[in-house]
């Protein structure tokens, strides 16, 4: 028998929808900044500014997600403090996250110049193409610490099942962002930079109203800090687990982003045609796959509160109620793609020879919102469990996995040969997944 306390409860659809509505909602803004700014600069026909503003993203996102454990880490464990009844709802945790991302976030503006002499030599932009690219990071690296910050705040909301917080927070960065894009760009005529200011002043907006609730969640900033004894943010094998657990989930979004990146790379290689086309496909199946993520986040916060409350009925339910609506899901989004995609593409740039290369691979793009269901719902719940090691390990492996076929696919199919190989990762990820989690899945509440 178990030596910890049991909590009982229990999971019904309407609980994965309570946390799972909300969170697609909020997610559905992310991918919707990276889809206005595509339209606006796509719009104005120059496919080296579409170019390189695809790549600047491209280089944030692999940047930033290096850092994500600080939301998924964050997440996860104040999950179970919530299950394990912690009165503080999960406080330390995301103290120490909070001190943690102010210091990566200062390293990175310090070490810009290097970061961005890496984004060059990795991607290969030429020409406009890298002269975009390179005022667009040098905007946007000075949003690193308050992006990071709000990633801890997302993290304890969520963790906490305040999903409607959280998808607040979340609209506004988003809402900010395509206003002042739109603005800056259309208004002012600042090109490129215009995105990037857009992008920046969302995210400074969104992390000081994340660190508002946070406080008076707690009755200010003197109540907040009362909480703390003395020492507590210095423990010693808490610090351990956090370093441990945040190690891991690094090196498992390097890889998560890495493939994004390979993929990225071998379509600029190409010529800016297919790189742009490329793009907007991809930034689509984000839209998607956010929308999607919203299950993930129910699968996450209901499994973690059943791990801290020692429960195993509980995430039996919470497992397989988020398979169930993920597939629902995943079908009626992977149909609206297909038959709407054409109209985005249209609606994302007006240069022709990309909305043609675009539709030439929308088939096999639309098919990967069933594809990648699974590795999604299995993310969630993993990261729920804190089962740091099997998601780094499960996300090296497929990598691997990814790579070795874009390798032998690329060259006699070309870039449908690319996309074959994202359909290959989508399955390797979620096919790892179950078996890795099959194997612990008794000892987590033996």
């Amino acid at each position: 028998m178990s030596s910890r306390p049991t909590f009982p409860f229990t999971v019904t659809s309407r609980d994965v929808w309570r946390i799972a509505l909300p969170a697609s909602l909020a997610f559905i803004t992310e991918p919707l900044v990276g889809f206005t700014d595509i339209t606006v600069i796509g719009r104005l026909g120059d496919a080296n500014l579409l170019g390189g503003l695809v790549l600047g993203a491209l280089v944030f996102d692999f940047l930033f997600s290096l850092a994500y454990f600080l939301r998924i880490g964050t997440a996860g464990l104040t999950a179970q403090a919530v299950g394990a009844r912690d009165p503080r709802d999960g406080l330390l945790h995301a103290a120490r996250a909070l001190v943690l991302a102010a210091i990566i976030g200062i390293a990175m503006i310090v070490l810009g110049p290097l970061l961005l002499w890496v984004a060059d030599a990795a991607l290969a932009p030429q020409g406009a193409v890298k002269d975009a690219l390179q005022l667009y990071f040098q905007i946007r690296i000075w949003g690193a610490s308050p992006v990071l910050i709000n990633y801890v705040m997302l993290g304890w909301f969520y963790g906490r099942a305040a999903a409607t917080t959280g998808m607040t927070l979340q609209i506004l960065v988003h809402g900010v962002n395509i206003i002042s894009c739109i603005v800056f760009v259309y208004v002012l005529h600042w090109g490129v930079a215009g995105a990037g200011f857009g992008t920046l002043l969302g995210e400074f907006v969104s992390t000081a109203a994340g660190l508002v609730l946070f406080v008076r969640h707690f009755g200010g900033v003197r109540k907040l800090l009362a909480l703390i004894a003395p020492g507590e943010l210095r423990e010693v094998k808490a610090l351990q687990r956090l370093v441990g657990l945040n190690r891991d989930l690094m090196i498992r979004s390097a890889a998560l982003m890495s493939a994004y990146a390979w993929f990225a790379a071998q379509g600029s290689r190409m010529g800016e045609i297919q790189l742009s086309a490329n793009a907007v496909l991809l930034n689509q199946l984000m839209i998607v796959a956010y929308f999607l993520d919203g299950i993930a986040q129910a699968a996450e916060q209901l499994s973690g509160k059943a791990l801290g409350a020692n429960w195993r009925p509980a995430f039996d339910a919470a497992y397989r109620l988020s398979f169930r609506w993920g597939f629902v899901i995943s079908i009626g989004l992977g149909a609206a793609w297909y038959f709407g995609g054409d109209a985005l593409v249209a609606l994302m740039t007006t240069n022709e020879a990309v909305r043609e290369a675009a539709h030439a691979y929308l088939w096999i793009a639309a098919l990967a919102a069933l594809i990648f269901m699974p590795a999604f719902v299995y993310d969630g719940i993993l990261i729920g469990l804190t089962q740091n090691v099997a998601m780094r390990n499960v996300m090296v492996v497929s990598l691997v996995v990814f790579m070795v076929a874009a390798l032998l696919l690329k060259i006699p199919f070309g870039n449908l040969g690319l996309w074959l190989s994202l359909h290959l990762w989508f399955i390797a990820r979620g096919s790892f997944y179950w078996w890795s989690l099959e194997r612990r899945r008794v000892a987590l509440f033996a």
